[in-house]
């Protein structure tokens, strides 16, 4: 590009008649020298001095730099039909001018330094020009102005409009507000049709069939009988059932139930009946070697339960267990019996109770709270008394389908002794046994023998194998002791036994432990 010389560097604005006032001249600009091979590459072509060129044909000699426009963009882009000049040219109103590409910036025709252009000069001033719009100017059309806006108040109550108005303002709006209800309606309907607000559902009389045997129509039944009881020791508290078995107040539980408060005067023991009523209770007796007690209310004419017979029970019959598990009162389960003659062994927690029973084996459900509960059968009749269960647990544990109930034919026996004396005594053979096996044959072999005792004076020894008592054979220690159990104090009673390989039967008179 060619550089203005030092003539015109040093010339000032004054001389310049076109400059409107003074200004400091710019500082030279520093122009490196350009070599050869960038100013082939990026030079003017020959014949072009200021930065663009015009927008006619090419200087002789130079190349054309790119093909045309398509037709398209300059029917978009290029200038009018008739049109003459550039997009380079300066906006100056009645010049012509030329597209020869004369002049140092644009085409103008005129002498132009290109370094004192104001808009390639960086040295030269703002100046604010005239707006891009004009303002309009004011109507004097004569229309009038619009006034204020009416306010609610002033149409209702200022008298600005009619009553007919007014009526009708009121009826269209009542109109829209219907068909807004009308449509909405309608969307909600058509939104949701999985519902029906008009839809009743119908009813019938209830048609129970509830036979004499029916679950129900035992409970029924035995539910007044039937007691919660309640045990607090100081801040301590547990919970059991038990059943009504005298029409003086007695009610039939577990010695493991109420022996936290025996021999305690700081104490409540407490009967809750199906309907409510809480009445307190008093222990008459307790038997810790059968797990059985007895306790006394006072009420008038309680509900009494009817007492069965547990020796007619078979396994496989139906039987309804009825107690307060987990202290939910009147609880209901069934079930059948799963083995009779059952020989458990019972050690209640933090009580004295230290019993083996021969028990009726049951699925029905039993849970903690269920003890001293009747078990009861299709006829509504007691067979058994509820006192124990076996879970996989240790120590606690909810219903695996193996309950154990005392047969009621012991119980009673147990209970009306109980209410006669306040005591129970029991038959005993005298001697301590552990449960052994040769493969073929099981029984209870003799560890020792009490002096004085039964065994001792019908000549049993330590070492001897006891396979049977009477008519039951014995498998085990806690079956020797249930089958013992079965005589009265004072009864004869034969019993076999094994010494040394050979077979051998003796006869004890039981006496009491």
């Amino acid at each position: 590009m060619t550089a203005p010389d030092d003539h015109d560097q040093g010339r000032s604005q004054d001389d310049d008649p076109t400059s409107p006032q003074p200004r400091v001249e710019p500082r030279p600009i520093l122009r490196p020298e350009v070599d050869q091979e960038s100013a082939r590459a990026f030079g003017r072509p020959n014949g072009v001095q200021g930065s663009f060129t015009s927008p006619g044909e090419p200087a002789a000699g130079t190349a054309i730099p790119s093909a045309p426009p398509p037709p398209a963009l300059v029917s978009a882009f290029g200038m009018p039909a008739g049109a003459v000049g550039g997009l380079q040219r300066p906006p100056v109103e009645g010049e012509t001018g030329d597209d020869t590409g004369s002049g140092d910036f644009w085409g103008d025709g005129r002498a132009r330094d290109p370094w004192r252009d104001p808009w390639r000069d960086p040295g030269a001033g703002a100046v604010l020009g005239a707006p891009a719009l004009s303002e309009k100017p004011e109507s004097s059309s004569g229309e009038p102005a619009l006034g204020a806006r009416l306010s609610l108040r002033e149409v209702l109550f200022g008298r600005r409009l009619s009553l007919s108005a007014l009526a009708v303002l009121g009826a269209v709006v009542l109109l829209v507000g219907a068909v807004g209800g009308l449509v909405g309606r309608l969307t909600a309907e058509g939104g949701n049709p999985l519902t029906d607000p008009d839809v009743t559902l119908s009813q019938v009389e209830p048609a129970v069939d509830r036979p004499a045997g029916s679950v129900a129509a035992v409970a029924d039944r035995v539910l007044p009988s039937v007691v919660s009881i309640e045990v607090r020791v100081g801040d301590q508290g547990g919970f059991g059932s038990g059943v009504m078995i005298e029409g003086a107040g007695y009610v039939l539980t577990n010695n493991h139930v109420v022996a936290p408060a025996a021999g305690n005067q700081q104490a409540t023991l407490e009967a809750v009946f199906a309907d409510g009523t809480r009445v307190p209770a008093r222990i008459v007796g307790r038997d810790p070697k059968t797990d059985l007690a007895v306790l006394k209310v006072d009420v008038a004419n309680p509900a009494v339960a009817a007492l069965g017979r547990s020796t007619a029970l078979r396994p496989g019959d139906q039987v309804i267990a009825i107690g307060s598990p987990l202290g939910l009162a009147s609880t209901i389960t069934t079930g059948i019996v799963s083995a009779v003659d059952r020989p458990v062994r019972l050690e209640g927690e933090a009580t004295d109770t230290n019993a083996v029973i021969d028990a009726i084996q049951t699925d029905a459900a039993i849970n903690p709270g269920n003890s001293g509960g009747p078990l009861v059968d299709s006829s509504g009749a007691v067979v058994g008394i509820n006192t124990a269960i076996r879970t996989l647990g240790a120590g606690g544990g909810g219903s695996i389908g193996l309950g154990f109930a005392i047969p009621i034919g012991d119980a009673r026996d147990i209970a009306q002794e109980l209410i006669r004396s306040g005591t129970v005594s029991h038959s005993d053979l005298g001697v301590n046994a552990a449960s052994v096996t040769n493969g073929t044959s099981d029984g209870a072999r003799v560890q020792n023998v009490q002096r004085g005792s039964a065994a001792a004076e019908a000549g049993i020894v330590e070492g001897d194998v006891i396979v049977r008592v009477g008519d039951r054979s014995v498998a085990t220690a806690d079956e020797l002791v249930v089958a013992v159990r079965e005589y009265d104090v004072g009864a004869r009673v034969p019993i076999a036994l094994v010494r040394e390989t050979r077979p051998l039967t003796v006869s004890a008179t039981l006496k009491s432990e």
